[in-house]
């Protein structure tokens, strides 16, 4: 299986309702590294970096999120895989 970099940017109703927290839980239960953070317009940004499958299964998470969240919309870009994490965190 081939590893892979998706940067992620997720729109709508996602800050305030623990979506950072339950993005990083998901990326640690699928073995993912990468970080995730808010951005001052209201969006979720990420990275996420593993076995192409265990990185799609958390970015299909992302396309619904935690109870509470409002997701409009989620822009996906596949970048080289770099291997640079060596865990997933939230950046403040």
């Amino acid at each position: 299986m081939a590893k892979i970099r998706m940067h992620v940017t997720v729109e709508g109703k996602v800050q305030g309702v623990f979506f950072r927290h339950e993005t990083r839980r998901q990326a640690i239960k699928s073995d993912v590294t990468g970080w995730v953070k808010n951005l001052y317009d209201g969006r979720v940004e990420a990275v996420f970096e593993g076995e192409e499958e265990d990185v799609e299964e958390v970015v299909a998470w992302c396309l619904s999120g935690p109870p509470g969240a409002r997701v409009a919309n989620v822009e996906t870009k596949d970048e080289d895989y770099r291997g640079e994490f060596e865990e997933f965190i939230v950046n403040y």
